[in-house]
């Protein structure tokens, strides 16, 4: 795929447009300019969102469902209002299936700890991926430690494909809930959510799906997918740190327990006991987090389909010019069938050197397991390389990467 290919499929708004939305892009890091290629770890912040976080302290900052005063309730509408938007963004059902969390890794230990130690026991089993991100194993580990549950894994292919066709004897009467990526952060793998919740429902299993990869770059509609959970992070998606949301079918949550105890989350507290507040507000106990809405309406305005389209040209453009590259291995699929993230090891180079090398070039990428050990193990690599892409990059900084890893190569005489 030519540049001018590349340039050709890119947002409706074009690019350069785009990027003039985001102050860190004109950023120079070591006299030159910033090519911020780590969009997977954390997305860069629009001015749109900036904004309207602003607005928020500089004109009606109180505190969310507590104050009857005016600046109180504007808080409270405008944070009830993200809520609608998120919704409505991923396809929910209702407003009250979207609960505002931290991140995704919370989100998913709230899974973990208020469904899960209602409803799993000793000798049921919970299935994971093995390309999951620390976030959706650890918590799971430690559950099962204390309950005794087995944990199953289904495979990856060679080419980095998730095996489904392990899931008939994979899944039993004993399976209680599948929990997968929905995009691999190391391998941009996207998997088949669909086929995946169906099997775990027809085997009588929930089926939980982690976001945080896939909400921020393609459409996600979660009743379409018909997962019983999703979790995702603001942070991803050009909003704030510190917020995030978990999803859950209305049923399902009802007969949840809470996750966190507190203000806010409960109807009547007296000195023996409490009754718990409704959905989603009973699983937000204390102050809440600026919710997503400025982030939600930039890339709804993008649209969703746009940005899949010119990340996916983006990507398949990277993997073209990184396979030709000699003493270079990219590891995944190809762009059709994975996300922005393209991870890669260099011949003779640790991953940290490559990284170093080319923030010398003011180009940010990221190096290690990318808190996802277990897949790189079976990768057989100790770390990788990764570059991963958002709205805001272009054809040229992809060129910039290649360009400066072959000056690192030379360095290293590789």
């Amino acid at each position: 795929m030519t540049v001018a290919q590349t340039q050709a499929m890119v947002v409706q708004r074009p690019v350069l447009d785009v990027r003039a939305d985001f102050p860190i892009l004109e950023r120079l890091v070591h006299g030159k300019p910033l090519a911020y290629l780590d969009s997977a770890a954390t997305s860069q912040k629009p001015r749109q969102v900036v904004d309207a976080m602003t607005e928020y302290y500089f004109s009606y900052n109180a505190n969310i469902h507590r104050g009857v005063y005016t600046i109180a309730e504007e808080a409270t509408a405008a944070y009830e209002a993200a809520r609608k938007k998120i919704a409505a963004f991923i396809g929910a059902a209702s407003s009250k299936e979207v609960i505002f969390v931290r991140n995704t890794t919370e989100a998913i230990n709230l899974v973990a700890y208020s469904w899960g130690r209602k409803n799993l026991k000793a000798g049921d089993e919970v299935v994971l991926t093995e390309m999951e991100h620390h976030s959706n194993l650890v918590p799971w580990f430690l559950l099962a430690e204390q309950i005794g549950f087995q944990i199953r894994y289904i495979p990856v292919t060679p080419d980095g494909l998730l095996d489904t066709s392990v899931l008939p004897r994979l899944l039993s009467e004993r399976t209680r809930l599948v929990s997968l990526t929905h995009m691999s952060n190391v391998l941009g793998t996207i998997t088949p959510v669909r086929e995946v919740a169906d099997a775990a429902h027809r085997a009588g299993a929930l089926c939980l799906v982690d976001g945080a990869q896939s909400v921020p770059h393609m459409a996600v509609n979660v009743r379409e997918m018909d997962c019983d959970f999703m979790a995702f992070s603001g942070h991803k998606m050009l909003g704030p740190t510190g917020v995030g949301c978990l999803y859950g079918k209305r049923a399902v949550l009802e007969e949840t327990p809470p996750f966190l105890g507190g203000g806010e989350m409960i109807k009547n507290v007296t000195f023996e006991g409490a009754r718990y507040n409704d959905l989603p507000w009973r699983f937000e106990a204390g102050t809440p987090s600026i919710a997503l809405g400025a982030a939600v309406d930039y890339l709804q305005a993008l649209g969703m389909d746009n940005v899949r389209r010119q990340e996916e040209s983006l990507t398949a453009y990277a993997l073209d010019r990184l396979r030709a590259m000699p003493g270079i291995t990219v590891y995944g699929p190809p762009a059709s069938k994975r996300g922005s993230a393209v991870s890669f090891t260099v011949k003779g180079m640790h991953p940290h050197d490559v990284a170093t090398l080319l923030d010398q070039d003011a180009i940010a990428v990221r190096a290690g397991h990318h808190c996802a050990q277990p897949l790189h193990n079976k990768l057989g690599i100790p770390a990788s390389t990764r570059a991963s892409f958002y709205v805001y990059n272009t054809p040229q900084e992809i060129d910039r990467l290649v360009d400066s890893l072959a000056r690192a190569q030379k360095l290293f005489g590789v």
